[in-house]
């Protein structure tokens, strides 16, 4: 079983697929508004010629690693592209962006605007008098856009400033070591294959830490957690130390800003080396569980983390020395007790081996003696951080209920509509409202046909609708708060169907009326539940596009006793 932390409320973010760029000449042009416009010419035109350029950033370029790349699993396809521009009389970069091949031409404009507004130091804000560019595409574009702005734009067929800012880069990537010692690569790659072979996290949690005495290569005992069981992350974690170890999870359970969990993250002591799938992440469902993936897309990815050094996703010759020898020997250890690792079991198991020493390596023996343990006790102290107290306290709350792209209002049914759909609905939950006011308060979820018969067969599987609830929710990493909105089965379990700012104002003022009409009719509601999405009847659906009506009481938040729901992480470690 392993140590994870349960999701109270499950915030999704929809976010466009990023499709492929159309040639310049074929996009339809962004001109600036004219409230940027007349910002930009009141800022002073300075007479300096700018260069501007957009390049592709191979994977061994420093500028490479951003946050939304990766490490390219081939040396030659680049890992995105480097937006310069600088200013030529000068001698400055102005402003400095690396963004995904993908991106539009937009985004030279941005970096643009900011290099006027907003420069890097000792840069002042200020417009030049002429632009010059090594590509035609560019300059077509960029006049387009900066018309009115009084500014020249050139075309030239080099850019000598940026030219040698890239040679620079150029200069440091051929200095950097390479991310494994070329005569351990390919041994380290076959062990971590292997280990991937053995799954070691179908048997342990990432709680049942293995004690592995090593006494070589400034390397004493080593402590190792398996991620993967909860099949969010996999691989393994070796922690130099056992205080790096609890200290890093105490603070992962403190459920602390998104700036302390990442100095947590950062604080580890360790060796790791996880696994990632050599494929474009496009290809891959949003839910994809990287054991699902066929052996040959399986990539390993070793590194180092020191809370010095932070995160380095390269080894030195020692530390691929010692982890070969450690995996060895990992792997001899989960072969030999497999069995007596299985179903949750972790007893006390010790064993030595003789391990090799790997080709290459300088050292005085060819044999060394490492020694793997089981930690029950550990197991058990890391376990209790959590808690079945805890596990108790905080019920599941669904969020798979109500359809993705749903339209969704708070809104109120005059009484004679309520009779008509009591009786020609496919289907309906009857209550006993109090028939007064302005009708029945209702919950609209408005979907396509087959999902809207889908939502209501779970409905009934569940027990139906026994209440529906509004309950204060809050994101502490953000420090955003919510009005969350919740419909209870009869199995009582809790369904999420909608989030709302807790100061919007329209929300505001429907959850107002909510609540007076919810009074009126002695604490009454009700779910609609209809088709016609993407029909004409999208938002206002008529009485032939309704499907379900469920009567139900309003329950008040106090009744729950859920207090405010946090957003917490369901952690697997690294």
């Amino acid at each position: 079983m392993s140590v994870r932390r349960r999701i109270n409320v499950y915030y999704k973010v929809c976010c466009p697929n990023v499709g492929s760029v159309l040639p310049l000449s074929g996009l339809v042009m962004t001109g600036l508004n004219r409230a940027t416009r007349r910002r930009l010419l009141d800022l002073p035109q300075f007479p300096n010629v700018w260069e501007g350029d957009r390049r592709p950033l191979s994977s061994g370029s420093p500028m490479a690693q951003t946050d939304w790349t990766e490490p390219s699993a081939s040396p030659s396809k680049p890992d995105g592209e480097c937006i310069l521009w600088v200013d030529g009389s000068m001698g400055v970069v102005r402003a400095m962006d690396v963004v995904p091949a993908e991106t539009g031409p937009e985004a030279i404009v941005r970096t643009l605007l900011r290099a006027m507004e907003h420069p890097h130091n000792p840069g002042q804000p200020a417009r030049p008098q002429k632009i010059v560019v090594r590509d035609r595409e560019t300059q077509f574009y960029l006049r387009g856009v900066l018309q009115d702005l009084e500014i020249v734009l050139d075309y030239v067929p080099e850019l000598p400033l940026i030219d040698e800012i890239f040679r620079g880069f150029q200069d440091v990537a051929e200095t950097r070591p390479p991310k494994l010692p070329p005569q351990f690569a390919d041994p380290l790659i076959e062990k971590a294959e292997e280990i991937w072979q053995d799954a070691p996290w179908e048997m342990l949690g990432d709680h049942q830490i293995l004690e592995i005495e090593l006494n070589q290569w400034d390397l004493s005992t080593v402590y190792a957690s398996v991620m993967g069981m909860l099949g969010m992350e996999y691989g393994i974690l070796l922690y130099r130390s056992l205080d790096s170890l609890k200290q890093f999870r105490q603070r992962v359970l403190a459920n602390e800003s998104l700036e302390q969990m990442e100095e947590a993250f950062l604080g580890q002591d360790c060796l790791f080396v996880t696994y990632e799938a050599d494929r474009e992440e496009e290809e891959f469902e949003e839910e994809f569980d990287l054991a699902e993936s066929d052996d040959s897309d399986i990539k390993p990815v070793f590194g180092n983390l020191h809370p010095l050094e932070g995160i380095r996703s390269f080894l030195y010759d020692e530390e691929a020395i010692a982890l070969l020898v450690v995996l060895e020997a990992l792997h001899r250890f989960v072969r030999q007790h497999r069995r007596k690792l299985e179903n949750d079991a972790f007893p006390p198991i010790s064993s030595r081996y003789k391990i090799p020493v790997p080709k290459g390596a300088d050292a005085d023996v060819a044999l060394v003696s490492v020694k793997v343990a089981t930690m029950p006790d550990v197991a058990d102290e890391l376990f209790a951080l959590v808690g079945d107290d805890e596990e108790a306290a905080f019920p599941v709350i669904r969020d798979d209920l109500v359809p993705e792209n749903s339209f969704l209002s708070l809104g109120v049914i005059p009484w004679e509509t309520v009779e008509r759909m009591r009786s020609q609905l496919d289907y309906h939950q009857p209550g006993e409202p109090a028939e007064v006011g302005e009708g029945l308060p209702v919950i609209l979820i408005q979907t396509s046909r087959p999902k809207a018969k889908a939502m209501i067969a779970e409905i009934q599987s569940a027990g139906g609708i026994t209440g529906i609830c509004f309950n204060p929710g809050s994101d502490p990493f953000v420090g955003d708060h919510y009005d969350l909105g919740l419909l209870q089965t009869g199995n009582d379990e809790l369904h999420l169907f909608g989030e709302f700012e807790e100061d919007e104002p329209t929300h505001l003022q429907a959850r107002k009326k909510w609540d007076q009409r919810c009074k009126k009719t002695k604490g009454y509601c009700g779910l609609v539940i209809a088709k016609g999405l993407t029909g004409a009847s999208r938002g206002n659906p008529s009485l032939k596009d309704m499907v379900a009506l469920f009567e139900v009481p309003a329950i008040g938040s106090d009744q729950l006793g859920l207090g405010t729901l946090e957003r917490k992480f369901a952690v697997d470690w690294m």
